[in-house]
């Protein structure tokens, strides 16, 4: 064979294009699809927040900050609050603490907030008027993000709230120390001047007249009456209801509680009135719990500051008897199921003040002569899918209702309400969440994401904090709010990384452009799984082939 002859080609071509002529994708037993799923950090968010959406934003710097505080605020109008209040189940569940340690999903979202007050960043324009009228009474979380979700859909609302200032259990409740009421007053004035109306020092007495003015009423009470507990006690003795003081202290009008105090209890409220006890002047506070650290429902964070300013805690105790100043304190032993019973041992504890925190009610005297409204357990009972009680027209959500009493579930359960409010308005069904998949941590290939510590906020030294209600934890600057955005690992979704495009042996993956995303020439594609191997945040499954 000469140099000018050419090797047979037995009829195939041999140019360029050779293997386009092959569409290899006949090949293929299973096909790689892009899905987009639900991260945890969303799932386990009680005020439905898209929170990889909003990080996405914030990762983009100045530029996004407005879009990533816009994304929140449709579902939750508190981001400021929220960010210093809320104990954070999204962190909890983040797949990135397997890796390394959970996104500081709370303090990027207070940053977000306080940069949203600094600028004056206004809420939506609410949509066209619809000529409906709604009540809500309550102007807690619950309350105001049910007034504030109504009011966008465009109807009228007025909020009744019998406390002189609104704000409920996030004025009354929580220690300033936690919320600066300059926050609070902020977020609540953005939602009033969207055209919701607030009537403080106005209480809702009468149901029946109340729903005449309205075309629906949304029932709203916060959990700001105390239980008591029976404990045998002198004239002389000063037994007080935590939350009352709490309440007064939020009101301006602090009580003298002594130099020894002891707090009765073990819940959130528990840990905040022994931190005010501390700011109010008492060099001793102690919380005397009669279980264990381990089944304590305070959250670990609130128990590890009020140990941190000096507050002790007395486990498997409780109180028994108090007479004058003097406590007297038996001790509990757990038996084989957790619960404690008492061991006929005795102590004495000195305390001129005894606060009382062991749980609290919702108020609802408004609802003792309805009949066709049922209260059981101290909740307002509801349809489980439209927040309506036994009354058409009458809905109820956040403390009233049965579930989780935080403020960050009143939101969602606020928001939620308006929803199903604005359906029955509209003669339609309420609103059903859709089925959703999670993008669970086994699905992701972390070799991709690069080490990234944790940005962590600074809080005032202990000293200092109980000398007054200055805010304890600061915020982040807008550079480590960036950064602890750029952590998130966008978990069950594309975020256009090119992994796929670039290691596709059959170049089967098209780029659509930014924003757009990719698209499979499924004529090529092998099914190989390479692609779905190689996804960094699990955002592609490969599914069988059916032909």
């Amino acid at each position: 064979m000469t140099g000018h002859d050419a090797p047979p080609t037995h009829g195939l071509s041999t140019g360029p294009a050779t293997s386009l002529a092959y569409h290899t994708g006949t090949w293929r037993t299973e096909r790689p699809v892009y899905v987009d799923l639900a991260p945890p950090c969303s799932l386990a968010c009680p005020s439905n927040e898209d929170i990889r959406g909003w990080l996405g934003s914030t990762q983009e710097g100045q530029a996004g900050f407005k879009a990533a505080w816009e994304r929140i605020v449709a579902a939750n109008p508190f981001p400021a609050i929220m960010g210093r209040i809320c104990y954070h189940p999204c962190q909890s569940s983040c797949n990135r603490g397997q890796l390394d340690e959970e996104v500081g999903i709370n303090a990027v979202e207070r940053f977000l907030g306080d940069t949203a007050i600094d600028n004056g960043w206004a809420l939506p324009e609410p949509a066209r008027a619809t000529g409906r009228r709604v009540l809500v009474v309550g102007s807690g979380p619950a309350g105001l993000s049910a007034a504030y979700q109504l009011r966008q859909r465009g109807h009228q609302v007025v909020v009744r709230e019998a406390a002189a200032e609104p704000g409920g259990m996030m004025r009354y409740g929580i220690p300033a120390y936690r919320l600066p009421r300059d926050v609070l007053a902020a977020e609540i004035h953005r939602i009033e001047a969207t055209g919701v109306s607030l009537e403080c020092a106005t209480r809702v007495d009468d149901l029946d007249a109340a729903q005449s003015e309205f075309d629906a009423v949304v029932l709203t009470m916060g959990a700001g009456v105390a239980h008591h507990v029976d404990i045998p006690a002198g004239a002389a003795a000063k037994i007080v209801d935590a939350i009352d003081v709490l309440r007064d202290v939020a009101a301006g009008k602090p009580p003298l509680v002594g130099r020894r105090v002891a707090v009765y209890g073990g819940g959130n409220t528990a840990m905040d009135a022994a931190r005010t006890a501390r700011r109010l002047g008492a060099q001793d506070a102690v919380v005397v719990y009669r279980r264990t650290k381990e089944q304590m429902p305070a959250h670990p964070t609130e128990l590890a500051d009020a140990i941190g300013e000096g507050v002790r805690v007395q486990w498997l105790s409780t109180i028994s008897e108090v007479e004058g100043r003097t406590l007297r304190i038996e001790r509990m032993e757990l038996d084989d199921e957790g619960r404690p019973h008492g061991t006929g041992q005795y102590e004495e504890l000195d305390a001129d003040t005894v606060m009382l925190a062991v749980g609290q009610d919702a108020d609802l005297t408004l609802l003792e002569l309805v009949d066709d409204i049922t209260v059981a357990d101290g909740v307002v009972q509801v349809d489980p899918g439209t927040l309506m009680t036994g009354r058409a027209g009458v809905f109820a959500a956040g403390d009233v209702s049965p579930g989780s009493r935080t403020a960050t579930f009143a939101i969602g359960r606020g928001a939620r309400a308006a929803r199903a409010v604005d359906a029955y308005l509209a003669g339609l069904p309420a609103p059903v969440e859709p089925p959703t998949r999670e993008a669970t941590f086994d699905r992701l290939s972390t070799w991709y994401y690069s080490d990234a510590p944790k940005q962590h906020r600074s809080e005032l030294e202990a000293a200092r904090r109980v000398t007054g209600f200055e805010e304890v934890l600061s915020g982040l600057d807008a550079e480590h709010a960036v950064f602890e955005a750029r952590r998130c690992m966008s978990c069950g979704s594309c975020f256009e990384c090119d992994n796929c495009f670039g290691m596709c042996p059959d170049d089967a993956i098209k780029k659509l452009g930014p924003g757009l995303g990719f698209a499979i020439d499924y004529d090529y594609c092998k099914g190989c799984g390479i692609c779905a191997a190689e996804c960094p945040a699990g955002a592609i499954d490969m599914i069988p082939e059916v032909r």
